[in-house]
């Protein structure tokens, strides 16, 4: 049977890297005054959107889930194709995308009734979310069945976590994301919180006195984690996830790449990718999140 991989816009690929793989994505809708939405990418540019939140930072930007008509509208011309559909969307935890998407199928299914739509909760998000699509399209051009792939997705999607640090928790707190994080002390001049993701939720890893010793202490929260879970680089894909500051990010990688290799993780310079964090979890985390994405290959 043959199928496609469909996500949602939290995934943060690139889009040329979408064309590519014939991934098909389905935006969310970004808005800097609640009224006007945006799809994002298509209508507005992630580099535009972070332009606006460097030069208005007293501006808190909003994000909204795409419809069940957006899903419908992606999900039917698959469908007509003859093809099945595996649909990877951001945890429920953060967005009602998921639901969005069980509703389309259900559409779907009223007039199709033998169409083939799996809808998975991925319990992850952005570019954690990404690599691990690109895990699926892996297995899928590796022409693995498709009940033999939606089974090893919901395998490896558990051992995905995300480790980062922002610049501070202004957007965390506006976007009611603090959550777990409430008891941390961020809002102390300089003080940098360091967070984990993992089974779709935001937990504490800690504080650092400087924007330096935040990255340093993201280096460590990852290779503790590596170690944890005994990672080799053929066994675990990691990658980059970086907001505004192109450079910042690309500094923080190469350092990573000899952090790694000085503690015995032979990485690459090709096993550590950095994939821009979109507009739908930036307006959470402000314009400079930086840290990693890490989840065990699917093959």
């Amino acid at each position: 049977m043959d199928y496609k991989i469909v996500t949602d816009g939290s995934c943060d690929l690139p889009p040329e890297l979408c064309r590519e793989k014939q991934v098909d994505v389905v935006p969310f809708y970004v808005s800097f005054d609640s009224e006007t939405y945006h799809k994002e990418i298509a209508e507005i540019p992630i580099r535009d959107f972070y332009e606006q939140m460097v030069a208005d930072p007293t501006t808190f930007p909003k994000s909204s889930m795409p419809s069940v008509q957006d899903y419908v509208d992606v999900f039917q011309p698959i469908v007509k194709e003859g093809k099945a559909i595996i649909c990877i969307c951001i945890t429920t935890k953060f967005s009602g995308s998921y639901q969005s998407a069980m509703n389309a199928r259900e559409i779907i299914l009223e007039s199709v009734s033998d169409a083939r739509i799996t809808v998975l909760d991925s319990t992850i998000n952005t570019v954690l979310q990404g690599i691990f699509v690109l895990e699926a399209i892996k297995m899928y051009e590796a022409q693995l069945p498709y009940e033999t792939v939606i089974e090893k997705l919901e395998a490896i999607k558990s051992t995905g976590r995300i480790f980062f640090t922002v610049g501070n928790i202004d957007y965390l707190k506006h976007g009611g994301r603090i959550g777990k994080l409430a008891g941390i002390a961020g809002s102390m001049l300089g003080i940098r919180p360091l967070i984990t993701l993992k089974e779709g939720e935001i937990f504490p890893s800690g504080l650092a006195r400087s924007r330096k010793k935040s990255l340093e202490k993201v280096y460590e929260l990852l290779w503790q984690y590596l170690q944890e879970v005994q990672a080799k680089p053929e066994t675990y894909s990691i990658c980059v996830g970086y907001g505004y500051d192109i450079a910042e990010a690309e500094e923080f990688r190469k350092g990573a790449i000899r952090y790694l290799n000085t503690h015995g993780y032979a990485i690459t310079d090709a096993q550590l990718p950095k994939y821009q964090i979109g507009a739908t979890i930036s307006v959470h985390t402000g314009p400079y999140p930086l840290g990693f994405g890490v989840i065990r290959k699917g093959l």
